[in-house]
């Protein structure tokens, strides 16, 4: 008979039980709320070719373009928001969600990546494991943000009901949920301990890529406060709105594709100057002579 596993020893084996369907089985048996409770919070590297997508998937559309940003980062950084799959047998998983993190990653070429695994019929021990999850002093805030956005996909609570059953103001929760949304170097810079939840509310709160990572350098370069920071944002803001009745209104959509292309990869605000005729120029600024010689890098491939 094989040896039951105690409490102190579960967070240790899950990855093992994972592997071994006999010794699973007899561990649900045993005591599901346990297994179901570390599963929340165990993160498992699955082999990609055995993980299959859900066919009741509704979503059947992505966009090709931020697939293909989302995959080119993915190459850099690997995948900080693990996909949830449930698990049919010890070599097969069925993708719940994150599709599209899943197809990133395949265009990516990762061979594994990170996943939460369900157990079939866990759904209401899953919702109270991932609410007590949450109750953890030792989580960061994009691992508070990521249990609240599974509680949202796996268990489908609006956020009226979230915010019942986890006991926080509803613009608590979207503050936390929005953090999911910036670039991965932030993210991972507030996994790192980088930045505060006052710092990453406030990047939160921009929608130019280009100054959030700009800001991200300035934050970690000057020890900025948070709101030293929410100064910067409401400048740039203010400086974007004034800009937006001289030039913006004025500027194809094609043009400004192009214009938040080179944003997006120096990093930095570019302006892009085009005449009716077909002339014109592209304006590179930079803050200091440390983020001129980034620049000077970024352009000689360094």
């Amino acid at each position: 008979m094989a040896k039951k596993l105690e409490k102190a020893e579960f967070g240790k084996g899950i990855r093992a039980l994972l592997a071994n369907p006999k010794q699973l089985e007899q561990a649900v048996q045993e005591n599901p709320q346990e297994v179901v409770r570390e599963l929340t919070h165990t993160v498992a590297m699955l082999p990609i070719s055995q993980i299959e997508a859900n066919p009741f998937q509704p979503r059947t559309e992505f966009d090709q373009t931020a697939l293909d940003e989302l995959a080119d980062s993915i190459r850099v950084h690997g995948l900080i928001q693990p996909v949830t799959v449930r698990r049919l047998h010890d070599k097969a998983y069925q993708l719940i969600s994150g599709e599209r993190r899943f197809r990133a990653s395949q265009m990516a070429g990762l061979h594994e990546i990170p996943a939460y695994v369900r157990l079939a019929d866990d759904q209401q021990m899953l919702e109270m494991a991932l609410i007590e999850n949450i109750q953890r002093q030792d989580l960061n805030a994009i691992e508070v943000a990521i249990s609240y956005q599974r509680l949202k996909e796996e268990c489908s609570l609006t956020d009226e009901l979230l915010s019942e059953r986890v006991g926080k103001q509803r613009s608590t929760i979207t503050n936390y949920l929005r953090l999911l949304k910036l670039p991965v170097d932030v993210q991972q810079a507030i996994k790192d301990g980088e930045l505060s939840m006052g710092h990453a509310r406030a990047l939160a709160g921009v929608n130019d890529i280009a100054f959030q990572l700009s800001l991200l350098r300035q934050i970690r370069q000057e020890d900025l406060s948070v709101r030293t920071v929410e100064v910067l944002i409401a400048r740039h803001q203010e400086e974007r709105l004034g800009k937006k009745g001289r030039t913006d209104k004025r500027m194809p959509d094609h043009l400004r594709g192009i214009q938040d292309q080179f944003r997006a990869y120096f990093g930095a605000k570019v302006d892009l100057k085009r005449s009716d005729k077909g002339k014109g120029q592209i304006v590179i600024k930079f803050e200091n002579d440390g983020e001129l010689n980034r620049l000077i890098d970024l352009i000689e491939g360094k």
